[in-house]
């Protein structure tokens, strides 16, 4: 009884752990399948909303290239009726050649004189530029020879001042010889008077001076000192300049 009452207390237990399992299993699988949901849905919305950005994408580089092409065919049937026209001119042009060589002379006259005036008036602009030139060095040598008159002035004024100087310079240089000579010749006469100084000097010294055996003939000199000579020995006067 023990036993058996053991084994339906297990059974029991059994039976609750096995309730609790299915429950929690239950749960688990509720909230796996509520998270594959949300999950699910999230990643619906966002591939919706990417695929609608894609398709707006698309729809506008469509309408985009579809504008461009309209364009393009525009643009080509435009350039096909130019063509086309430009042809007929051509055509027309050609035709009225043919039928007429007088009017195909005369245009190629007209251009020749196109080209005959644009190399003129070519030459002409070239002319300007060295008109203009022109009177700008002219300019530029008034300006020049007004300075160089100036300069020659001031040459001119130089050259006077220089001669001034050199006249100046002569009357100096013959003024100087004259007292070089000047002073040459008192040197001499200052010599000479110095030697007959000391000669009477030692005469009167040893007492010969009296005797009139021994008087040097340079004794007759004494008088040198005169008047006369004082005139020699004196210095020339120089004029103050």
């Amino acid at each position: 009884a023990q036993l058996q009452e053991q084994v339906d207390n297990l059974n029991i237990t059994h039976e609750n752990f096995k309730l609790e399992l299915e429950n929690s299993h239950s749960e688990k699988v509720e909230e796996l399948k509520k998270e594959y949901e949300s999950s699910f849905s999230e990643l619906k919305s966002a591939h919706e909303s990417e695929r609608k950005s894609l398709e707006d994408s698309f729809k506008e580089k469509q309408e985009l290239l579809e504008r461009k092409i309209d364009e393009l065919k525009s643009e080509n049937d435009f350039l096909s009726e130019k063509l086309k026209l430009e042809e007929q001119k051509q055509t027309a042009k050609e035709k009225a050649s043919l039928k007429n060589p007088q009017i195909m002379y005369l245009e190629q006259e007209l251009e020749s004189l196109k080209a005959v005036l644009e190399i003129k008036n070519e030459k002409l602009h070239q002319q300007d530029i060295k008109l203009m030139k022109m009177e700008k060095l002219l300019e530029n040598n008034t300006i020049l020879m007004d300075k160089l008159k100036k300069v020659q002035q001031e040459n001119e004024e130089l050259k006077a001042r220089m001669d001034k100087h050199m006249e100046l310079s002569r009357q100096l240089s013959t003024e100087q010889a004259v007292l070089q000579e000047s002073l040459e010749k008192e040197s001499k006469v200052n010599k000479r008077l110095s030697m007959e100084n000391e000669e009477l000097l030692w005469k009167l010294h040893n007492g010969d001076l009296c005797s009139p055996r021994k008087l040097s003939p340079s004794s007759p000199s004494v008088p040198l000192q005169s008047p006369r000579n004082s005139g020699n020995f004196s210095s020339p006067t120089v004029s103050p300049r």
